[in-house]
């Protein structure tokens, strides 16, 4: 069995060490191509040489945006039965992705799970989430997608991270926070939320959109606005119409209580099983993908992609 491992010298927790000891773990049973990645979106064209080329398997060794372009990389000419599977070993600071799979979160944990499902051929099919806005190309993914408030913040952790400051959990609460209270307009909502054939919902500050569940995790703490969300369902999606403290740490505080039922509230907006929406502001807002911040923008579509991609778990 043909396999290429991606790994990202520069995910958080996994040294190279330790990456040469997953490498041999894996040597036994595989046809083994180590690729690591130099420059963003390197993921992107690995995994994309990696499906042309006809493997079996692509595994990737980094956090979720290294998972993220992989996937895109994979999908480049869509889905397909035919493309490479894909195995992911986490070594990010959070690794959403591996964690709703149920899968370890330690790479050598992974590793060992994911030998055995080779070994067993255990696969599994999950959709994906799609996003694309005017003049620019659709991207899948995986896990979660947002516009304004969480882009923001990933926006400025990204920035942190460019100038050496690492990307803790606590980083990003505390950016939120810093952010919620005294970085964005909490007056003058932006966003109107359509779906073919029902009314708009306008007067949103926030949207986010999952295509599992939880959200994100803050260290162990699933942090869960759309419980029901599924990989083999369409999108979910929460907005805000308010950003008041009372029903913003309402909010906040449903999505840390275990519970089944999405975030309540008059001033919550919830979306569940969606084909298709479409995220419209009267100006440009930022706009996040897995944890990847990619810019700002007036209007952003996101589409359900069912059973798009095999996964080793």
């Amino acid at each position: 069995m043909r396999a290429m491992l991606i790994a990202n010298p520069k995910a958080t927790s996994t040294s190279r060490r330790a990456r040469d000891i997953l490498v041999r773990a894996f040597s036994g049973d595989l046809d083994l191509v180590l690729a690591e990645t130099g420059h963003r979106g390197h993921a992107t064209e690995l995994a994309r040489r990696a499906a042309v080329d006809g493997y079996d398997v692509v595994i990737t060794l980094g956090g979720d945006g290294t998972v993220n372009e992989a996937v895109n990389g994979l999908l480049a000419e869509g889905p397909s039965a035919d493309l490479p599977a894909l195995a992911v070993l986490p070594s990010g600071s959070t690794n959403v992705f591996v964690r709703t799979l149920g899968m370890p979160s330690d790479p050598i944990g992974a590793t060992r799970a994911v030998l055995d499902a080779l070994r067993a051929g255990r696969y599994r099919t999950i959709g994906l989430g799609a996003a694309s806005h005017p003049g620019g190309t659709e991207r899948y993914f995986t896990f979660c997608a947002g516009v304004g408030l969480d882009a923001e913040v990933v926006r400025e952790v990204e920035r942190r991270r460019a100038a050496g400051a690492p990307a803790y959990n606590s980083r990003y609460a505390m950016t939120a926070l810093r952010h919620l209270l005294s970085g964005m307009d909490r007056r003058h909502p932006a966003l109107t939320l359509r779906q073919p054939g029902r009314p708009p919902k306008s007067g949103l500050f926030l949207a986010f959109i999952s295509n599992t569940a939880p959200w994100t995790f803050m260290g162990r703490l699933p942090v869960n606005p759309s419980p029901k969300a599924n990989f083999s369902r369409g999108l979910d999606v929460f907005g805000m119409r308010s950003l008041d403290v009372v029903p913003t740490l309402s909010a906040v505080a449903q999505m840390l209580a275990p519970r089944t039922r999405p975030v309540q509230g008059r001033h919550v907006v919830n979306v569940h099983d969606a084909t298709e929406v479409t995220l419209s502001a009267d100006r440009p807002m930022a706009f996040q993908l897995d944890g990847d911040y990619l810019g700002e923008q007036r209007e952003v579509t996101f589409r359900s992609v069912p059973k798009a991609v095999r996964i080793v778990i």
